[in-house]
């Protein structure tokens, strides 16, 4: 694995997060885990998160990925889940009324 270099710091740390679509609702499907790969990729950037592999299955979406010491588990989490979702209920008006 390789080592991350901050001006502070060095780490290798890879996290895996899963997460599953509300009520297990099988609803990434066509378009949807593209867009989502899109939105990761902005959200890489923005704040300085590495994400390695994402997978999306119809009902869940599997997340390899590594970020700073800076930021905590819970706040990619809700970055991610935050982000995507604003970003997903935009382009696909139809998604929130599933939800």
């Amino acid at each position: 694995m390789a080592l991350t270099h901050t001006h502070h710091n060095v780490y290798s740390a890879h996290y895996h997060i899963v997460f599953p679509v509300k009520y297990r609702k099988a609803l990434l499907a066509d378009d949807i885990p593209l867009a989502i790969k899109a939105v990761a990729e902005e959200i890489a950037l923005r704040y300085d998160l590495e994400f390695e592999k994402i997978g999306c299955d119809h009902n869940h979406i599997h997340i390899l990925c590594s970020f700073p010491p800076k930021y905590s588990g819970s706040d990619v989490v809700r970055t991610f889940k935050s982000l995507t979702a604003r970003e997903l209920f935009k382009r696909f008006p139809l998604l929130k009324k599933e939800l």
